[in-house]
């Protein structure tokens, strides 16, 4: 994910900002500061290791649905910027 996104034109890196904060907000639960295209999948980075963190070993049976969860929100949200170009 990030290695496309440095690899994207601005323009579709702006165009796909709303995207990737609507997956940043989810995986937040809350609003996230819009630090800017530079810098938002090292926000995205820390987002999904601390969702995947949050379903930790003692929640088994919750942890796999959270895991895929974001894996999907990841994998759309991938395909989505392919589409953009």
């Amino acid at each position: 994910m990030v290695r496309r996104w440095q690899q994207l034109p601005l323009d579709h890196a702006l165009s796909g900002m709303p995207r990737v904060r609507l997956l940043l907000e989810e995986l937040a639960g809350r609003a996230v500061p819009d630090l800017g295209p530079t810098v938002v999948m090292d926000q995205l980075t820390v987002l999904v290791y601390d969702a995947c963190e949050a379903s930790g070993p003692g929640e088994a049976s919750t942890r796999h649905t959270d895991t895929a969860h974001v894996q999907q929100g990841l994998a759309d949200l991938r395909r989505s910027l392919s589409e953009s170009r």
